[in-house]
């Protein structure tokens, strides 16, 4: 860089330094003069004390900066002080902007930043109102996971790094350890069937020699495709890694098994949040950063009543449409179930030709959407099976974005543990939401956007990204891709999905329902099966208000269509209305309305 200035400068050189100097100094430790610069620099600050999530993002590696995938993230009460302080810090400089004096991408990045940050600094009071293990998303499952599948091995450096982050875990434990005896204290407590789930779970993962658990296997895959390793390489890395597990990561994971088995007998009931301290209040919290709206808990569960309804409505009449014109959702759906016709073989064979479905409807969308995309993300996805030592208490599928240096695909992550819950008249369904036009636009598009700050190119808010997805299957439908009356049933018991989740949700969490209660109206009105509903239903003890995102977030991106469509008549476009919502990147509902709404103002002249 400095050669670079001198060779173009000459006699200036010093007067650059010193400007850059100044520039940098500035921009550091004081309110930066551009608000651009203090945008990437909040990022930087926040995004650099997590290394797990630089390794998921791979922006620095692009410019040589790779010291972070030697590390895990440290999750110590002191490190978490240190970040909280930092965020209100930020927000603090962010007001120092006049709002006012802005406009175009930098007042929407204004208005998603202090959202973002807000809700984080409001979040404190609840900061141990949760369950860090859990088997949805514990960090007994989720660690593994990442050194598996996010982790890169490229290259011997690489490979030293993933023997570092072995050699951290742990480190890591030990903190969640801490955290879960102040939890404890303060009488924060899981339910019963997550100490059940997750001790079976680690007693699991640790039951297998060193050699054959999957933090080694992956390893010995991933080296295998190492172009010209160095045999004595090789022999020193998968040595140090078998001993690396057996010395420092299964030790770590029975610290967490003694502790939960301790945990055990002290936990009896299966509650949702409102039983924590203060949890009608903690609850009501969760709903307004989940759906970035004020809608109450009482709100919502009335949507879900009404959407229940209509829903019903339209699968009676499909089903009268194919002969089955009696019995309830829940008889008719089983009887379809359980046909030959809609399930795969029981085999490694039949897991293989369902990826290979998948992939298929997922490449056919992907070729059929000119009418009503007119932007595509350049980065493909493709389908994978969920890792099988989580597969039980993972859910039915789920995405993760593409690495941002391009070097890794978008990926759909398709739950195979059991062949008979992947029904095919469901399956184009869960391709579009969780793949094309659904997550994967969402997510890809974004990282693709010029001219914004990179935290806008991230999907932070769970309304926006669920939404969008669950109104991508309605898209898909319009496009023309649900035309056999089985998958237009697939697709509405999806869409009955999310309103039942408006439903249960809330009345786990407010209404003080069982978790029994709840399994039963969702398999009555779902027609789901019991372990798929129990699945989901423990979701969302330990995830409370997430679930009221998907059906919040496509509610309000039909109201805006019809908005639109009814203010704008023939002018309206439905690619340009697309257009809109995606390249803005993740929203709060509140700033995608104002978008919207600039958008009408702006065609209508």
């Amino acid at each position: 860089m400095i050669k670079r200035i001198a060779k173009w400068f000459g006699g200036i050189l010093l007067l650059g330094v010193v400007a850059v100097s100044v520039f940098a100094v500035n921009a550091i430790y004081f309110k930066p003069w551009s608000i651009n610069v203090y945008f990437e620099r909040a990022f930087i600050k926040l995004g650099s004390t997590s290394p797990e999530i630089l390794s998921q993002l791979r922006i620095l590696e692009q410019f040589g900066i790779d010291g972070h995938n030697a590390r895990l993230d440290d999750v110590s009460e002191e490190e978490q002080q240190r970040q909280m302080k930092m965020i209100k810090d930020e927000l603090a400089v962010l007001h120092e902007y006049d709002r006012e004096a802005l406009n175009g991408q930098k007042a929407i990045s204004y208005d998603v930043f202090a959202h973002f940050l807000g809700n984080m600094v409001e979040g404190e009071r609840w900061k141990y109102h949760n369950y860090p293990l859990n088997q949805m998303f514990g960090v007994q499952n989720s660690l593994p996971e990442f050194l598996a599948e996010v982790h890169q091995i490229n290259n011997i450096k690489e490979a030293d790094y993933y023997l570092s982050r072995l050699s951290e875990v742990d480190r890591k434990f030990s903190q969640v350890l801490d955290g879960l005896r102040i939890r404890e204290q303060t009488k924060i407590l899981p339910p019963r069937f997550v100490i059940d789930s997750v001790l079976e779970e680690m007693r699991g993962f640790i039951s297998a020699p060193p050699h054959e658990n999957i933090l080694y296997t992956s390893l010995q895959e991933r080296l295998d495709k190492i172009d010209a390793l160095p045999d004595q390489e090789r022999t020193r890395i998968l040595g140090r890694g078998e001993a690396l597990i057996d010395a420092e990561v299964y030790p770590a994971y029975r610290s967490l098994i003694a502790y939960y088995r301790e945990l055990q007998p002290m936990v009896y009931e299966n509650n949702g949040v409102w039983a924590l301290p203060d949890g009608d209040e903690f609850y009501a919290y969760q709903v307004r950063s989940h759906t970035t709206t004020d809608l109450a808990p009482s709100e919502l569960h009335r949507i879900g009543l009404e959407e229940v309804a209509r829903i019903e409505g339209e699968m009676n009449r499909i089903f009268a449409s194919v002969g089955q014109d009696s019995g309830s959702i829940s008889v008719r759906f089983a009887g379809i179930n359980n046909d030959p016709q809609f399930l795969y073989e029981d085999s490694d064979q039949g897991r293989e030709q369902i990826i290979a479905d998948y992939q298929a409807m997922i490449d056919e969308v992907n070729a059929g959407l000119g009418d009503y995309f007119d932007i595509k993300p350049a980065m493909g996805v493709e389908v994978r099976r969920v890792p099988e030592f989580k597969e039980q208490g993972a859910p039915g599928a789920y995405y993760n974005p593409p690495a941002m240096d391009g070097s890794r695909p978008g990926v759909f992550y398709a739950n195979l543990r059991d062949v008979h819950e992947t029904k095919k008249f469901g399956m184009r369904t869960l391709a579009y939401h969780e793949a094309v036009p659904g997550h994967h636009f969402q997510l890809a598009i974004a990282q693709e956007l010029k001219g914004v700050p990179t935290f806008r190119k991230m999907g932070l808010f769970t309304a926006y990204a669920e939404g969008w997805a669950l109104y991508a299957e309605q898209v898909a439908k319009e496009a023309g891709f649900q035309e056999n009356p089985y998958d237009d049933l697939g697709r509405l018991q999806a869409e009955m999905f999310r309103a039942v989740r408006l439903v249960v949700d809330t009345g786990l969490h407010y209404k003080r329902w069982s978790r029994e209660e709840a399994i039963e109206y969702m398999v009555e009105k779902t027609g789901m099966t019991e372990t798929e509903v129990t699945t989901e239903i423990e979701r969302y003890l330990v995830m409370p208000g997430q679930a009221l995102a998907y059906k919040a977030g496509m509610l309000k991106i039909l109201e805006l269509r019809e908005k639109a469509k009814g203010k704008l008549g023939g002018a309206f476009d439905i690619r340009q209305f697309h257009n809109l919502v995606l390249t803005n990147g993740a929203l709060p509902l509140a700033v995608l309305e104002q978008q919207v709404d600039s958008w009408i103002a702006a065609k209508k002249g």
